[in-house]
């Protein structure tokens, strides 16, 4: 068994209940344990580079926190037969005032030190803005320089933009993250601060090409949740969530999250500790100074609730629904996974083909009492697949519902990838010759858009094509029966969870005709099978609510 003095106390602590963890850190124990310490035939830990990394900071910077000397050991963890660490990235993600920058200060100092011992080992840490960069190079900076540190002015050679460490001639520097102006250097670590800010992957792109160049290259991601859905933050974040939930293999990434569970756990201040872990206990000094001034913007909350949404974000670290943006609750979209059911009515054929370059769905609306149930397939283009969800690649077939694992979809028969550059009209026409066949469908309602490839094919076919000129305009008069049918379970999608996707991915806009239903994200997150269902809704009323099949077994029986 592999063991680490600092892990072993932090993992105890927990057992023992002195440590307050989240369900994502629960995992990363658990994986820790299974996956590491049982390897001792593989891995290795540096116990002289931890010991010299913890010892060098406490001197000259401060007394780490505990979750900072768990983590410190799995950055000097290295596989045997290469001497190469078993960890290159490490995402660290907590509530705002944790001190994750502090950590990164020594870090950053450490690596171009004499006691890591690795020569143009450079660092650069990343940021946003110039002020968000500067922050834990200027605490570097102002350390070396203190009165009473001598010591390390002779080890390192301090400037207002750069910090070299004369031993290893390695190089400490601040960037902003402007893709255009930089190119990748030959980093031995590069640190993104704030890295929830990037839209998306192109300044990491640029960065880590330059690693490799020397021994033990590194990626730090430190940050708290934000406001930009879909940036680079929400692609790193769902590969944390697929190697806790064992989807992928536990190497590469060190996922570190702290979070709130639920939002309720808000209201109780003995679960900040989930999201913070500055609040684990006994509170240091500096930890009861952030829990005072978190406390007065959480008293404030009752006075100011348009607050609510930064404090829940930057200090709970927690993304909460908009009950008055989200279609639908995840349990009101969990309550459509109820089977499908089918009736003697003729139902209601549906067609989103927004465009013949990326996702189509066809579907089928029945009815019975006030229930809705909808028959749903979707096609997809194979280049539009692959450029946005990684189709070809092997490890897409792992994921959960917000990452689309496409094959895992296709494989459960909810659709299908095209390889074309655009979709042929006449796999739609088919899927609704076959509903007919089987259902006897025989209106289609379509969105205008794209009809003129679409409605001569399908009148030829004998289907009744009826046109939405502007699909927008009839959201508001079906906002109170879709607010209704997911409030009410009214509505059924069957074991479909690309239905669910689909429904996730919209959000409801005020506007002073009246709610409107757009997508939350304009590329990747698609939402055609949502609006294919909205245009069957709109002519729902047009379907037999009356079930004649006792009168038609009648009438088969009786001899004319």
């Amino acid at each position: 068994m592999l063991e680490n003095g600092y892990v072993n106390s932090y993992i105890e602590k927990w057992k023992n209940g002195e440590i307050l963890l989240n369900d994502k850190r629960v995992k990363l124990i658990q994986l820790i344990e299974s996956e590491i310490l049982t390897k001792d035939d593989l891995y290795y830990f540096d116990e002289e580079q931890i010991e010299n990394y913890i010892t060098f900071s406490e001197q000259w910077y401060f007394e780490l926190d505990e979750w900072e000397t768990f983590i410190a050991p799995f950055i000097f963890l290295f596989k045997k037969e290469d001497d190469e660490p078993v960890f290159d990235e490490f995402v660290i993600n907590m509530g705002r005032g944790g001190g994750k920058n502090g950590f990164i200060s020594t870090l950053a100092n450490y690596f171009i030190s004499p006691l890591h011992g690795i020569d143009y080992y450079d660092v650069s840490i990343v940021a946003n803005s110039e002020k968000q960069a500067k922050r834990s190079f200027q605490e570097a900076y102002r350390v070396i320089k203190k009165k009473g540190n001598e010591a390390l002015e002779e080890e390192f050679e301090a400037f207002k933009s750069s910090i070299t460490g004369l031993e290893t001639q390695s190089v400490f520097e601040y960037k902003t993250s402007n893709a255009g102006s930089q190119d990748g250097g030959r980093e031995g670590a590069v640190i993104y601060d704030e890295y929830h800010e990037m839209e998306n992957s192109e300044i990491v792109d640029v960065f880590s090409g330059g690693l490799g160049k020397v021994d033990c290259g590194r990626q730090f991601f430190i940050g708290t949740k934000g406001f930009i859905r879909e940036g680079y933050f929400d692609i790193k974040y769902r590969e944390c969530e697929d190697i806790l939930n064992g989807l992928v293999p536990f190497e590469g990434v060190f996922p570190f999250v702290c979070e709130l569970d639920s939002i309720d756990e808000m209201d109780n201040p003995e679960n900040w500790e989930k999201a913070n872990p500055a609040f684990q206990k006994p509170l240091n000094k500096r930890g009861i100074r952030l829990f005072n001034k978190v406390m007065k913007a959480y008293k404030k909350l009752a006075t100011e609730p348009s607050g609510r949404n930064a404090f829940v974000t930057k200090r709970m670290n927690f993304l909460e629904d908009n009950m008055e943006n989200s279609v639908a609750t995840r349990e009101e979209l969990e309550a459509t996974n109820r089977p499908l059911f089918t009736t003697n009515q003729v139902p209601i054929g549906s067609l989103d083909f927004g465009s013949v370059r990326d996702f189509s769905t066809c579907g089928l609306l029945f009815k019975k009492g006030e229930e809705f149930s909808f028959h749903s397939f979707t096609f997809a283009i194979k280049h539009f697949c692959d450029v946005n969800y990684g189709y070809s690649n092997s490890a897409n077939d792992v994921g959960t519902e917000k990452k689309a694992p496409i094959k895992k979809w296709e494989k459960q028969e909810l659709m299908k990838v095209v390889d074309e550059p655009s979709l042929n009209p006449e796999h739609i026409v088919d899927w609704f010759i076959e509903a007919r066949e089987q259902y006897g469908v025989r209106k289609i309602v379509a969105d205008n858009f794209k009809l003129d490839i679409l409605r001569p094919l399908l009148e030829r076919e004998g289907f009744e094509v009826i046109a939405i000129r502007r699909p927008q305009s009839i959201h508001p008069l079906l906002a109170p029966r879709i607010e209704d049918g997911f409030a009410n379970n009214r509505f059924i999608f069957g074991d479909n969870p690309l239905m669910r996707w689909f429904t996730n991915n919209v959000y409801v806009k005020e506007t002073s005709a009246g709610k409107v239903f757009l997508k939350k994200e304009e590329v990747k997150r698609k939402t055609d099978g949502f609006h294919a269902f909205v245009h069957a809704l709109y002519k729902a009323n047009e379907l037999d609510e009356e079930d004649y099949s006792g009168a038609l077994d009648l009438l088969n029986s009786l001899d004319f």
